[in-house]
């Protein structure tokens, strides 16, 4: 549960459940975060080609034992167990699709997984931008559905003393905060970010700090780029270390997240448009609004869905890190009183809330 891919899956399960009878597959110990009318069986996670093994006959399984009357994939990545387990029973399938579900580049995936997304019933993206991929990849457009993922909207009675005690835990004082949540690889841009806006930032807000939640993958489909190494040279470089606090992972219902975007002042989202590797959302952005925290954002891939200009932060336009870092200082200096952009972004974010989000699922998954 701690990114939000996991997080999306949970809550499809969640979604289906109010309807449906609802048995996973997943990887080990997942029973643990389900709730107790869900059954599961379980896989274990590493390597990936074990943890793809036991999916698929697990998957094949379960199919054989309860002939299902639907099998979703939550992602690309198990979308042909999720085929093969459907049609084998006469089935329905639906598949989740994010961006790199489709963009990936590895030989053997584009050969073997990509084509199987056209066989599906629906197939569910999570932004316009995936939507294109899809259909460039050949997938019927009437075989298509927009899905969101949602939002939980906290307690902003809370907002003031979790607020308070964030900085105070973390001796960040009075002064402004910028914050990154998200992992810490090329595609999410922290790196990019820290040598060629950071340095200008802190020369016009000199009492700046900037609050860094995540770290580099180990697990991942890409694998580790060194991310991290490029962004301790670069603070060692530019002298800029004392500003900088790197926090480490957080698993989503941390309560250390909500305190930290509560303590923030702007969050910062430098996604980058890279070959085969695009921002297919941009959670953080909406999870930002719903505390109420403008979000800064370069407008790739599809975080032009996640984000509105104006309204729950800014959409700059790619690589222009000077317009970057303005917006970023004038967030951390904005004259607008923190209640009016907190009402604007929360707002936004409420069109997000897991409970449409839901709706919306079943009744795309009630497929005639």
């Amino acid at each position: 549960m701690i990114g939000g891919m996991e997080r999306l899956v949970w809550h499809i399960v969640e979604g289906l459940r109010e309807e449906w009878q609802v048995q996973v597959v997943g990887p080990e110990r997942c029973s643990a975060h389900l709730p107790p009318d869900v059954g599961a069986s379980e896989t274990p996670l590493r390597p990936l080609w074990r943890f793809l093994l036991g999916a698929l006959f697990s998957g094949l399984k379960q199919s054989l034992r309860l002939r299902p009357k639907l099998v979703v994939a939550g992602s690309g990545l198990t979308a042909p167990f999720a085929w093969l387990a459907a049609r084998l029973i006469g089935g329905r399938c639906v598949v989740y699709l994010h961006g790199l579900d489709i963009e990936a580049r590895h030989p053997v995936y584009r050969l073997l997984w990509r084509p199987c997304f056209k066989h599906f019933d629906r197939v569910l993206v999570n932004s316009r931008f995936t939507r294109g991929l899809a259909i460039d990849a050949g997938v019927d457009e009437s075989r298509i559905a927009l899905l969101h993922p949602g939002v939980a909207l906290p307690d902003l009675a809370t907002a003031a003393s979790l607020r308070e005690q964030f900085r105070k835990r973390y001796d960040l004082g009075d002064g402004p905060i910028m914050l990154y949540v998200g992992r810490i690889t090329a595609r999410k841009g922290l790196a990019d970010f820290i040598d060629h806006a950071l340095p200008d930032i802190i020369r016009r807000c000199p009492a700046a700090k900037l609050v860094v939640i995540g770290d580099e993958p180990s697990g991942s489909l890409l694998g580790t780029t060194g991310e991290r190494t490029r962004i301790n040279a670069s603070l060692n470089d530019t002298a800029l270390q004392s500003h900088v606090l790197f926090l480490g992972e957080r698993v989503q219902d941390d309560p250390e997240l909500d305190a930290a975007y509560f303590a923030a002042d702007v969050s910062v989202f430098p996604a980058q448009q890279r070959p085969y590797d695009n921002e297919g959302f941009g959670m953080v952005a909406i999870e930002a609004a719903a505390h109420g925290l403008p979000t800064v954002a370069f407008d790739v891939g599809g975080v032009g869905d996640a984000l509105a200009d104006t309204v729950s932060g800014a959409l700059i336009p790619r690589d222009d890190y000077a317009s970057f870092a303005h917006a970023v200082c004038t967030q951390l200096s904005a004259s607008a009183p923190q209640t009016i952009r907190c009402h604007s972004a929360r707002l936004f974010a409420s069109r997000f809330a897991w409970e449409i989000f839901a709706i919306r699922l079943r009744d795309i998954c009630r497929i005639r």
